[in-house]
């Protein structure tokens, strides 16, 4: 190597390594420059003879690389005898900084620890890293915002719905009111309407309730209590029936049916899965719910339709919200009852599942701690 590179080389071999392209030092045990080519000294912007015998290697590092240097580079470079793809910055004479990749060969010469070292500019590669960095900066705050943002909506869900709810429940009083009083067809049909629309919207305002407690806050509330599954499913099923005329709405049970559960979660529980069935399941089948208490541990409720099977690709996220399994036309959801489903199940220590395909139809199941 030029300015005092290995005796016997060539100068054709000697201008070459002067010349190539990476920097190529020599530096002693201590970092102390034995050799340097012309290209390194051209990068860093300094002449040999300032370098060779004047400085150490460490002493054109910044003071994060020289920490390293002592810290890392040089134990690593004495316990392995290398040291490959470094990054570090030079200082350029000037004041400014060269990123530069750095190999290094721990090496004995003529009975003396030498370190062998290829420097390679790292510019386009320090742009790169720079721009990842930036890019997750800028994504990682992205996120946050959006998180920030969907916090904040569901809050707002929440307080909207909760304030709906007094004037809406008001309405239903008054129509319920004004059945009392004979009315003629025309204003009994409108109070009908007014009442059922009415009831609706409070059932989708209590849907959303409990999504956003769900989410937001710490999960569905729950209150267990002593009862039976076998008589919260049947007396669910004699108001769900009352809403579907016309629908056979069978319920199977079998075995003890005595828990602790929250029986208000329950009946909204059946609710939920009784609509989902008799949306999208076949109009001319009945929708069966069937309560189990065979088992000594826990108890099982299954509501069961035919139709067309839900597609395998949307079953593990069907619980999600905003999740629907068909497009039938005749739904009008928000597509929270699944959701809730779930979350009331939680509430529990419970679980649910399904099943679907063409021939067997639709199965949900809740398996519920007795």
């Amino acid at each position: 190597m030029p300015h005092g590179g290995k005796r016997g080389a060539s100068p054709e071999a000697l201008a070459l390594l002067d010349e190539a392209a990476c920097g190529l030092l020599q530096t002693s045990d201590d970092g102390t420059f034995l050799r340097v080519n012309r290209t390194f000294c051209q990068w860093v912007g300094r002449a040999a003879d300032e370098l060779v015998g004047r400085q150490r290697f460490q002493d054109l590092l910044t003071a994060g690389g020289r920490i390293f240097h002592q810290t890392h580079w040089s134990p690593l470079l004495h316990m392995q005898g290398t040291v490959s793809e470094v990054k570090l910055e030079i200082v350029h004479s000037d004041g400014t900084r060269v990123p530069m990749v750095v190999n290094a060969i721990l090496r004995g010469s003529e009975g003396q620890i030498v370190h062998e070292i290829a420097a390679y500019v790292a510019r386009d590669r320090d742009k790169y890293e720079r721009e990842l960095l930036l890019a997750r900066k800028e994504a990682s705050r992205l996120h946050t915002e959006a998180k920030d943002r969907a916090l904040f909506a569901e809050q707002m869900i929440g307080i909207v719905s909760h304030d709906l709810r007094n004037p809406v429940t008001a309405i239903v009083l008054a129509t319920e009111l004004l059945g009392l009083d004979e009315l003629s067809p025309a204003q009994d049909v409108a109070a009908t309407g007014i009442l059922r629309a009415a009831k609706r919207a409070n059932r989708l305002i209590g849907d959303l309730l409990d999504f956003t407690q769900a989410r937001v806050g710490e999960g569905l509330s729950c209150v267990p209590e002593a009862c039976d599954l076998h008589e919260v499913a049947s007396e669910a099923l004699e108001e769900l029936r009352l809403s579907y005329p016309g629908r056979a709405l069978p319920h199977v049970h079998t075995g003890d049916g005595r828990c602790s559960a929250d029986a208000r979660r329950l009946v909204q529980l059946v609710g939920n899965l009784v609509s989902n069935a008799m949306n999208h399941g076949h109009p001319d089948t009945p929708v069966t719910v069937t309560t189990n208490g065979t088992r000594g541990d826990a108890l099982t409720l299954a509501v069961h339709n035919d139709g067309a099977a839900i597609p395998p690709t949307l079953l593990p996220r069907l619980f999600e919200p905003m999740t629907r399994g068909t497009k039938a036309s005749n739904v009008r959801s928000v597509g929270l009852g699944l959701f809730i489903v779930r979350e009331i199940a939680r509430a529990h220590g419970g679980e649910m599942a399904v099943r679907s395909d063409a021939s067997a139809g639709t199965t949900f199941t809740l398996t519920l701690p007795r």
